[in-house]
């Protein structure tokens, strides 16, 4: 085939790396100028940890803490479901090729060599989702045992600068936890809209578009976000 026949599919993949990684980097710095999500969560995640140590039973904290890591568990679990299906795909390229062409919403493939690299996209991506949801599960694992380590209420031996600072350290292992799911959570996102390749080039990067409009909706203006503002936590907030 000649380069022509590839060249919305290019066009396409590039467009994808450029919004998608271009999202992150502005999520990440414009997350430090205004309100989102992550950073009003961030602000809750500091105020958990100074409760924690006015607590004398942390059972409560723990269990928060253990749902949060299942949570990271049951996304990594499915990655790794994913990537099988994935690579079953891939060695069963020209039998799930033909089931493909007769569906008459999709468009021409383009021949193996583009399906394999649709399916290959979608494997880098499920491999970062695992990875990230797996770190995710290790920070908040590593937060569990500050939380069991934490001062105790009457403990006269930790100045009130320790607990400051174990507090903030607790916190900030929470929000690198958070924000690590968060990530992994997007790629999921980012994956549904790799599926759209399959139909046309066109209908990839529509549905890339779409993502990056729903993903910015809801990390800087969505209802959740409003609610979450609302809370007397944030009075002190400079």
């Amino acid at each position: 085939m000649m380069f022509s026949d590839y060249l919305f599919d290019f066009v396409a993949i590039v467009w994808f790396a450029i919004i998608s990684i271009g999202y992150g980097y502005y999520a990440d710095y414009h997350g430090k100028k205004r309100p989102t999500l992550s950073s009003t969560l961030d602000l809750y995640r500091g105020d958990w940890m100074r409760r924690v140590l006015m607590r004398e039973n942390r059972i409560a904290d723990a269990s928060v803490l253990g749902n949060l890591e299942r949570n990271g568990a049951f996304f990594a679990s499915s990655s790794l479901l994913i990537m099988a299906g994935i690579l079953t795909a891939i060695g069963y390229a020209d039998e799930a090729m033909a089931v493909f062409q007769d569906l008459p919403v999709v468009a021409n493939n383009n021949g193996r060599t583009m399906w394999e690299l649709k399916l290959a996209t979608l494997l880098v991506i499920f491999v970062y989702s695992f990875f990230k949801f797996t770190w995710s599960m290790r920070q908040y694992n590593f937060c569990s045992v500050l939380v069991g380590s934490a001062p105790l209420v009457n403990e006269e031996k930790v100045s009130p600068a320790a607990r400051k600072a174990f507090a903030n350290s607790a916190a900030e292992v929470a929000n690198l936890a958070g924000d690590t799911f968060n990530l992994g959570l997007r790629s999921y996102y980012y994956a549904l809209a790799v599926l759209a390749w399959f139909i046309h080039p066109i209908a990839f990067m529509v549905a890339t578009t779409a993502v990056v409009v729903i993903l910015y909706q809801r990390e800087f203006h969505s209802s959740a976000l409003t609610a979450l503002r609302s809370g007397k936590v944030f009075e002190d907030e400079k």
